[in-house]
């Protein structure tokens, strides 16, 4: 190897930490019946990962018929979010907790602090530009 080619300086690797946004787990509880109306609401803001779990509120039904609250079957939202996205989610969501019929709920978000492999990161960002 000569000289020249020792002293060059590496190649810089291209770097693309600015283009890489952090991402959190969003979690929503709310009634099973509307389920399908905030894995949409959701959806809208470029989620393009979510999954539910079916899940029972701890109030007893008696309590519930004396309170005049909805019935205690209850889905649990997980959708992974854009860290930059997620206050417009949370205020829709919220939106939608004060204005929907039956759409009582709680939502509370969880920073992840890492994801492996950029495809799998590319796709819960939807970010089609990193490398």
């Amino acid at each position: 190897m000569g000289l020249r080619k020792m002293l060059r300086k590496p190649k810089k690797e291209k770097s693309v930490s600015s283009d890489f946004k952090k991402l959190k787990l969003l979690v929503t509880v709310v009634n099973r019946n509307k389920t399908e109306f905030f894995i949409d609401l959701i959806g809208d803001f470029d989620v393009n990962f979510q999954t539910s779990v079916s899940a029972q509120g701890t109030a007893k039904s008696e309590t519930l018929a004396l309170l005049g609250l909805e019935e205690s079957d209850k889905s649990v939202i997980f959708s992974v979010i854009r860290e930059d996205r997620a206050e417009e989610i949370m205020r829709a969501v919220d939106e939608r907790f004060h204005k929907l019929r039956g759409g009582k709920g709680i939502a509370f978000t969880i920073p992840l602090s890492s994801v492996i492999g950029v495809a799998i990161y590319r796709f819960l960002s939807d970010n089609r530009s990193a490398t």
